[in-house]
């Protein structure tokens, strides 16, 4: 069964292949279907990522829409050019390296059946090493709109990869924009100020890949000060105060100055459900 929404993804240079087909084979077995992948290619690709996408292009010519970007602009500027070229109103977003699980869009489509006013809706996650049956965590997320509310001014209330959400509700909050490190919550704390009604789905709907070199990605002082600025940006939106801002900040600092095996423990046993 195939219903009218888009799928949108980016890829860059850095993906593996082997990842990116499993993605793709699970956005084949769900139970409900899209009815187009738009994929920004966020700046040139490989050989091999072309040859992929060639393949999967030739194979379903009316499935998959490409935005080629010359240059790579990084994952919100890629989104950005992606939204506008979605056709349908509803738009899954979808990392290239996670498998949904096969229900997945079924499960949200309801949602949006179910609650005509609904503006985004996302799900759980469980995140997995090298295979999904190595599940390490899972990330839950607050299910209400008043809770969700409240819990985006800490952290982000919904896992980015997960949602579904109304091209109309993420043009009207300005779209996705440059917000290194936090391109999603940035988006999530102006769609909530401009109206926008949300649900997360108890259940974990999306298997994702984390990296053996996650944790150590997610340390030290660089990563620290990009982390600040994006902080400071929301707080410019005037959704969270000094105070919220201060906390979060002081909070990332010190995780942050933490050795890598440390600052896992606490993403997996502390700062995850």
């Amino acid at each position: 069964m195939t219903a009218d929404f888009s799928v949108l993804m980016s890829l860059y240079y850095k993906e593996k292949p082997e990842y990116v087909e499993a993605c793709f084979q699970s956005l084949l077995n769900q139970t409900v279907k899209a009815a187009e992948w738009v994929i920004v290619e966020d700046g040139p690709l490989t050989d091999e990522m072309y040859t992929l996408l060639d393949r999967y292009q030739k194979q379903y010519p009316k499935l998959i829409r490409r935005v080629k970007l010359n240059d790579n602009q990084g994952l919100g500027l890629a989104l950005r050019e992606g939204i506008p070229n979605c056709r349908f109103e509803l738009i899954a977003r979808m990392d290239t390296d996670d498998i949904a699980l096969k229900n997945r869009f079924e499960k949200q489509l309801q949602e949006f059946e179910k609650n005509p006013s609904l503006d985004i809706c996302g799900s759980q996650i469980l995140e997995f090493e090298d295979t999904p049956d190595r599940i390490v965590a899972k990330r839950s997320v607050p299910t209400e709109h008043a809770d969700i509310i409240q819990f985006q001014k800490k952290r982000d209330a919904f896992n980015h990869m997960s949602v579904m959400y109304k091209k109309a509700a993420v043009l009207k909050a300005g779209n996705y924009c440059s917000c290194p490190l936090m391109e999603d919550t940035y988006l999530w704390v102006r769609m909530i100020q401009s109206g926008a009604v949300c649900k997360n789905i108890p259940d974990s709907l999306v298997y994702v890949r984390i990296g053996h070199d996650m944790y150590e990605r997610r340390g030290g002082w660089e990563y620290f000060l990009k982390y600040r600025a994006g902080r400071r940006k929301v707080l410019e939106t005037g959704y969270i105060t000094y105070v919220d801002y201060l906390h979060t900040i002081i909070v990332q600092l010190i995780v942050a100055l933490m050795p890598s095996k440390v600052r896992g423990w606490i993403y997996k046993k502390k700062l995850h459900n």
